[in-house]
């Protein structure tokens, strides 16, 4: 990504810990951010990669601001908007599928003209047919999974931050989930995608950021740094195995 697009959104020194109860831990602080210093261009797709609980989703909610940091700064470009796309977002039960669509979209940064709009489409995406005014308590796992996302799918900022969310749904739905997040990612939408599958990240992404222990430990070509991250993880269970 060329570095004479404008920055819409930037971290400096970025740490983020909380107080917990188990010594095992520095002066009873969890420190799950560490300095983190980063910069996303517009228009760009860059992609983080690394293990599970090494700070990547609580990178994003800093991002979002959704959490603030202990300490360091976030900067969001004048005028620009960014969205956590998650399917962490709770659903009431005992209101329908197009209620707690309108709800959703609205929390995702929409204005209830604009919710209203999307209803429509949702419910063709979704596949949910006459359940979509059915209550959510209703719903099957893959049911509820397939209307988080497409409403999380509908949101219109500026800067879209995605979470581990392709995965849902059956394997029909899946790819119809990969194909309009891939058409989502290579226009001209700015992105900030956290996945586990890396061949989805180095095929999507500009730019990857490799995250550890809270810290960057690489960050550059997606080619590059997604094939640094899979050798690491590579020798790591080649280690346990010999131990």
């Amino acid at each position: 990504m060329s570095k004479t697009k404008p920055i819409v959104l930037e971290l400096t020194d970025v740490s983020l810990s909380f107080h917990v109860s188990k010594k095992s831990f520095d002066h009873g602080r969890h420190h799950v951010l560490q300095d983190v210093s980063m910069q996303l261009y517009d228009g760009e797709t860059l992609g983080i990669v690394g293990r599970n609980g090494v700070g990547k989703t609580t990178l994003l909610r800093v991002l979002a601001g959704i959490l603030a940091p202990t300490k360091g700064t976030v900067r969001m470009a004048h005028g620009k908007s960014a969205s956590l796309l998650t399917l962490g977002l709770g659903f009431k039960p005992d209101l329908s599928g197009r209620d707690n669509a309108l709800l959703a979209a609205m929390l995702q940064g929409s204005s209830r003209k604009q919710a209203l709009s999307f209803l429509a489409d949702i419910k063709e995406f979704s596949e949910l047919g006459d359940s979509f005014e059915q209550p959510v308590k209703n719903y099957s796992a893959g049911m509820s999974s397939r209307l988080a996302f497409t409403t999380a799918l509908m949101t219109h900022v500026d800067v879209l931050l995605i979470d581990e969310i392709l995965s849902v749904g059956d394997a029909h739905f899946r790819g119809k989930a990969l194909a309009a997040m891939e058409a989502r990612v290579t226009g001209e939408q700015t992105v900030v995608f956290v996945s586990h599958m890396v061949d989805q990240v180095e095929k999507m992404c500009d730019r990857v950021i490799w995250l550890e222990n809270g810290n960057i430990v690489a960050e550059g070509d997606s080619k590059e740094v997604t094939s640094a991250y899979t050798e690491s993880i590579t020798r790591l269970r080649r280690d346990k195995i010999k131990h």
